[in-house]
């Protein structure tokens, strides 16, 4: 910082120097010099290019020292922090301006951490008790300001913000294509945080298992599953395939049941036996009637189907089984035959008689 201070000063006595030789060795006539052109003979340093915030910091933080009589370590300290690493640009990149730039991300993580914490306490004020919702706006609003943070910090340390854009854009082109996996479910990820089709919290059925939510990031989803496991899901998976939301608009969720029974059954007392069967299963919702209908006349037995509503859908294997269970033994106290395949053998009469020579009948 103060080197840079010299360097302009040495500069601009060069050409004073210069401009004293001219004079005297009569190169330059001083009686038509005006200001403008002596202006124009010496390069002045911009005087708008202030002093840099990791100079001022560094200049409180040396007369401080000398304020207290540490005047000759605070030297020492500022000779360490200042020494020139590399060059960005017109940037002198030293350690006291990585020290303030690592400052800057920690002080930036704080604000997201403290942001977040009043965000959802004004949700939880304003009545707004959806974990989804909440989740979702807090890790936008920690995107937001982190990706501000990383930009003064980046812009402290000298680095030009559009030329890094322009160079992030051909890298990305260029790992683009090694990449794809990866990029997707970054690009995924940032969908579902957008359009909030799938929520934490929500029961959803992908690649025909059955999770609940638990965790959204920007690559990948935590899920859980009915038997306690946690699986990671690709971002890329949840946006390109077709995913069941059993919670997206409310929690309604039917159970079905298809049972069989025989031909010579009466069909009426099988819809009065299977609806009562319906109704006495606990669990289901009581406002919504079960369902029964005649689904098809198979090979053997007249089919049905049974359905129960249920408001969570994370019960229903339990509530399907108790359905069935249900049935089962109305159909046994109604004496009504479940039926299974059956198959009659018919031989011609020489086929008969061939074989009752060979076992013969008592």
């Amino acid at each position: 910082m103060m080197r840079m201070q010299e360097v302009t000063l040495e500069e601009l006595a060069r050409q004073v120097d210069s401009l004293r030789a001219a004079l005297a060795s009569g190169d330059i006539d001083p009686d038509t010099l005006d200001e403008e052109g002596a202006e124009s003979l010496i390069s002045l340093p911009d005087r708008d290019d202030g002093p840099s915030m990791a100079d001022r910091a560094a200049d409180r933080l040396l007369d401080l020292l000398d304020s207290i009589g540490l005047g000759e370590i605070g030297a020492i300290i500022h000779t360490v922090l200042n020494f020139e690493l590399f060059t960005v640009g017109d940037t002198l990149v030293t350690p006291f301006t990585i020290l303030v730039a690592g400052i800057l991300v920690v002080l930036t993580w704080w604000a997201s951490s403290v942001l977040q914490r009043a965000l959802e306490r004004t949700f939880r004020a304003r009545g707004v008790a959806d974990l989804g919702t909440m989740a979702v706006t807090k890790r936008l609003l920690h995107y937001l300001v982190m990706a501000i943070g990383l930009s003064i910090a980046i812009t402290q340390i000298g680095i030009n913000l559009n030329a890094l854009f322009a160079a992030g854009a051909i890298f990305a082109v260029g790992i683009g294509f090694a990449m794809q996996n990866i990029a997707q479910n970054f690009v995924g990820g940032l969908i579902l945080l957008v359009e909030r089709a799938i929520k934490p919290g929500d029961i959803v059925e992908v690649e025909s298992r059955v999770v609940r939510v638990l965790k959204m990031g920007i690559r990948t989803t935590i899920a859980r599953t009915r038997d306690e496991e946690e699986i990671i899901i690709p971002n890329a998976t949840l946006v390109q395939s077709t995913v069941t939301n059993y919670t997206l608009d409310d929690t309604e969720f039917r159970i079905r049941a298809n049972v069989g029974v025989s031909y010579g059954s009466d069909m009426k007392q099988v819809r009065a036996t299977l609806l009562r069967a319906a109704t006495l299963v606990k669990g289901r919702m009581e406002d919504r009637e079960p369902v029964v209908l005649l689904t098809d006349f198979g090979d053997s037995t007249v089919d049905w189907q049974v359905s129960v509503w249920c408001d969570d859908a994370w019960r229903g294997p339990r509530l399907a089984s108790a359905l069935r269970e249900s049935i089962w033994w109305a159909l046994k106290e109604d004496d009504i035959e479940i039926a299974f395949p059956q198959l009659d053998v018919h031989f011609d009469p020489p086929v008969e008689a061939a074989a009752q020579r060979f076992h013969p009948t008592s």
